[in-house]
Parts: C-alpha cells; sequence; structure tokens
C-alpha cells in the first residue's frame, strides 16, 4: 500500500486565534475550526489578607458561570489556612445567586498519601463527615488537611460540568495536593453531584475552620 504524502503549501488554511483545522469538502480538504478544550481564563481572585470565604457568583464581578461553558475548572494555587491545621478546603453551590450555598450533594472520596520520613504510605476510602455525602447540603471537602506552617498549602483543581443545564445533575470531581499535618504529602480525590435540576449559579469556597490566609483561586470556562 503506497503513503500519500502531502506536497509542502498544499494545505490553505487561514491561521486564527483559539482554532484548530478539520476536513472539508474543497480541494485541500482543511479549513479552520473551533478547538475544543480550549481554556478561557474567566477571573482570578488572589487573597492578601485572610478571608472567611471566596465566591463565584455569575454576573457579578465579572464572572461567567452561566450557559457560556459546559465545563467550567477551578484552580487552587498554594491555598494557606490563617490559623487551625487540618483544616480542609470544601465548596458549595447556589441556585440562586448566592443567597444559598446548600445544594444536596451525594459524593465519594479518597486520599493517597507518604510521609516525610518514609514512615508511611497508603491510599484509602475516605469516609466520614464533608467527605462522603448522601444527599447532604453541608460544604463538601476537597483538600481534606492543610498544614499551616508558613511554607505548607494546598494546591489543585474542581471541575464542574454543565452547571445551567436543568435537565441532569451537576457532577463535579476534584484532584487536589496539600502538606498536611504530619509532614506528609498526601493526594486527594473527591467527586459527586449536585442533587439539582436547577441551574447552579455560584460556587463557594471556605475553610471548614478558621480562615484562607493566602492563595489564589483561578476560574476557567472550557470551550
Amino acid at each position: 500500500m503506497a503513503l500519500s504524502k502531502l506536497q509542502y503549501n498544499s494545505l490553505n488554511v487561514t491561521p486564527s486565534a483559539s482554532k484548530g483545522i478539520r476536513f472539508n469538502s474543497g480541494a485541500n480538504g482543511f479549513e479552520a475550526a473551533s478547538a475544543g478544550g480550549n481554556l478561557t481564563l474567566i477571573k482570578t481572585i488572589t487573597l492578601a489578607s485572610a478571608a472567611a470565604s471566596i465566591s463565584f457568583v455569575n454576573g457579578s464581578s465579572d464572572v461567567v458561570l452561566d450557559g457560556t461553558y459546559k465545563e467550567y475548572i477551578f484552580y487552587f494555587n498554594n491555598i494557606h489556612p490563617s490559623s487551625a491545621s487540618n483544616a480542609p478546603l470544601s465548596f458549595n453551590m447556589s441556585v440562586d445567586t448566592g443567597s444559598n450555598y446548600n445544594v444536596s450533594k451525594t459524593t465519594t472520596s479518597f486520599v493517597a498519601y507518604h510521609q516525610e520520613d518514609d514512615g508511611d504510605a497508603a491510599l484509602g476510602y475516605e469516609g466520614g463527615a464533608g467527605r462522603d455525602m448522601a444527599n447532604e447540603t453541608r460544604y463538601q471537602h476537597i483538600i481534606f488537611d492543610i498544614h499551616n506552617p508558613n511554607d505548607s498549602g494546598g494546591s489543585g483543581k474542581l471541575h464542574l460540568f454543565d452547571p445551567s443545564n436543568t435537565t441532569f445533575v451537576k457532577h463535579f470531581m476534584a484532584t487536589c495536593n496539600s502538606q498536611i499535618s504530619t509532614s506528609t504529602t498526601a493526594q486527594m480525590f473527591a467527586a459527586g453531584y449536585g442533587n439539582t435540576t436547577s441551574a447552579v449559579d455560584a460556587i463557594d469556597f471556605k475553610m471548614e475552620s478558621g480562615n484562607i490566609d493566602a492563595g489564589t483561586i483561578s476560574l476557567y470556562g472550557v470551550l
């Protein structure tokens, strides 16, 4: 079977930002097309002082959290608690533009960890309050434990799928890592769904105890 080769300059595709190429019926066979999977930065919140919570509300302070994108990703960078060790970062959803963060959620979690001194390592399911919920309205833990010395923190991401859909429940997945209170690295996984067919239009983040002392949270839309 002969291998077909493209001739130099045989493609005639006009460059365009955030575009890919796709087949068409023309002589050159390709045309510019929207490139799926591109990230669009919507909003970054950087903490200069301690905050009880950080909220992203559709239509407020340049935040977009509606049907513009089918998927939204929140990125956490070096989240640091103000005082409490073993402080989980948690989140909740709102269907009334932030008046109430109380969407019922069914969730599951697990964690892998390894100590600095190589003393212990494990992979296991995470049960308990805020970790695996059965249609509960409380805040969901996404970074299960963040140590509070100056060099400690937690980072990761939260995916929220199709929050404006009014037919299906609202799925989410979070993957994060932190230095926890026993000088240990811990990678944490949480997933579940908000049990509502109403449009989710606001997300709130807070520590389970104390304040968020420092760090950034960035919201992206996925084309």
